[in-house]
Parts: structure tokens; sequence; C-alpha cells
């Protein structure tokens, strides 16, 4: 989560992350029939992101930019949702993807109320400016429309016969 955008996009990064996990999950659970498969792969998924936090960290962003998921719990729904339904592939993906659905987005919520104001955070650390090679040229929409050139042209297209 980028926290200058967390507000707004909470119910963003929810379906999609939440999505990610239960397929996710779900594919290695039916690859390799074991149940806790799916707390193994959320568990992998926390570690990169917690790479990916001292990554930023150590470009100079605040420890709390980039705040890391809470996949691990949810995941342990699906595990015992898997072994509960006497390993239903059917009942594993609806019932344990719906739980993933309903409980991340909750644990995630108290995750995020005990990080810093995001709209504090994006004024203190502004994102850095693009460099010229990749600012982009404003359209020049109507700049020309004045133009003898352009109105000859204009008139040209129109009155020529093919």
């Amino acid at each position: 989560f980028y926290t200058d955008w967390m507000w707004t996009s909470f119910v963003v990064f929810s379906v999609s992350q939440s999505t990610m996990l239960a397929v996710g999950a779900i594919y290695y659970m039916l690859f390799t029939g074991v149940p806790g498969t799916a707390t193994y792969y959320a568990t992998i998924m926390t570690i990169y992101t917690w790479v990916a936090k001292g990554a930023w960290f150590a470009l100079g962003y605040p420890y709390d930019f980039i705040v890391v998921p809470i996949w691990i719990p949810s995941a342990m729904l699906l595990d015992l949702t898997y072994w509960a339904t006497r390993r239903n592939k059917h009942a594993a993906i609806l019932i344990g993807g719906s739980l993933i659905g309903l409980s991340f987005p909750l644990f995630n919520m108290v995750n995020l109320l005990l990080i810093r104001d995001p709209l504090e955070v994006a004024f203190r650390y502004p994102r850095p400016t693009l460099p010229a090679y990749m600012t982009p040229i404003e359209p020049q929409v109507g700049k020309f429309y004045n133009s003898p050139v352009a109105l000859g042209s204009g008139a040209g297209a129109v009155l020529t016969v093919p």
C-alpha cells in the first residue's frame, strides 16, 4: 500500500490483493493437495513485501510509506476451509475465497489505522519530479486555428476532388 493513496484506493487494493491471494493460494493448494499451502504462500508474499518496504526505506522514504498487507490470517482461513471440506475443490474455492474476500479488508483496515496520516506523509515526502526526457509534452490542439497555412490546407482538403 502506498500511504498517500491509502484511503481513496482501499477498496481497489482490497479487491486486487484478496483476489491475488485467493487465486494464487488456491492454485498452489489444489496443485500440491496439502493443507497449509495457502499460509505458506501468504508468508512468501509478506516477505516479498518486507523486501520492497526495505528498498523504499533505503531510498529515503519513511518506514510506513509502504504498509505490509495482512495476508496470513486470511490464508489460514482458506487452509482451514480446505481441511474442513475434505479436499472438495469447489467448496474450497467458494467458501475459502469468500472468507478471504470478507476477512482480508477487515485485517487490513485495522493495520491501516495504526499508521501516520497518509496526507501528512504525502505532503512531507512529495513524489520526485520526472526527468526532462520523461516529461509529457502538452498537446498542441487548436494552436494553429488562425494560421493561413492551416486554413489553406483545410480548404484544400475540402475543395479538392480526387
